[in-house]
């Protein structure tokens, strides 16, 4: 058995952890201050937030133990993201979007 983690230990692992971290985040800016970006890599970065909120997405809608609860149970989340995907594909508007989701998910809930 192990001893717990003591506060010089955890504070010196937190530094270097938020060290790290900064040096990652402020080293690219510093670095390219000035210059302009490549067409390619501004096209390229625009990739970045949808791929974030769809990672978000899929971690919610999918999960190792989505059917333990039954079949409709695990099915719910994937039909009411599939009625967003729909009226986003239609209205191209985050309200509506936002609106069908909530809508779809407690009227299927309600089945």
């Amino acid at each position: 058995m192990t001893a717990p983690m003591g506060t010089g230990d955890f504070m010196i692992l937190w530094l270097s952890s938020f060290g790290f971290i900064l040096f990652c985040r402020v080293a690219p800016v510093v670095a390219l201050r000035g210059r302009p970006l490549s067409p390619r890599v501004v096209d390229a970065l625009g990739y970045i937030p949808p791929a974030a909120f769809a990672a978000l997405v899929a971690n919610d809608l999918l999960s190792p133990g989505m059917f333990s609860a039954g079949p409709w149970t695990g099915l719910m989340p994937l039909v009411a993201g599939g009625v967003v995907v729909l009226v986003a594909w239609r209205t191209k508007s985050m309200l509506w979007c936002c609106v069908a989701g909530v809508l779809a998910y407690v009227l299927l809930s309600l089945l």
